[in-house]
């Protein structure tokens, strides 16, 4: 189960990501497009450009924590 603290801020990128990057790339996109510090402990989540996939990316105080969720059916 995935606790969030009350001060986590939750960042969502607004345009379609190529899921085939990993936690450095990721990185890069949260600041360059989102322009936030990706170190801060706080969520950035990214979509495919079908809104089936989703990536969510955070610094863990040790290392990055990256999960990932693809629907069978719908949309996010």
């Amino acid at each position: 189960m995935l606790t969030i603290r009350p001060s986590v801020r939750i960042f969502l990128c607004n345009q379609p990501t190529d899921l085939r990057r990993g936690f450095n790339g990721l990185a890069a996109m949260v600041q360059d497009t989102l322009g936030e510090d990706p170190l801060s402990g706080h969520l950035s989540i990214f979509l495919n450009r079908r809104c089936n996939r989703l990536k969510l990316l955070y610094w863990d105080e040790d290392g990055y924590a990256l999960w990932y969720k693809r629907l069978e059916r719908g949309t996010f």
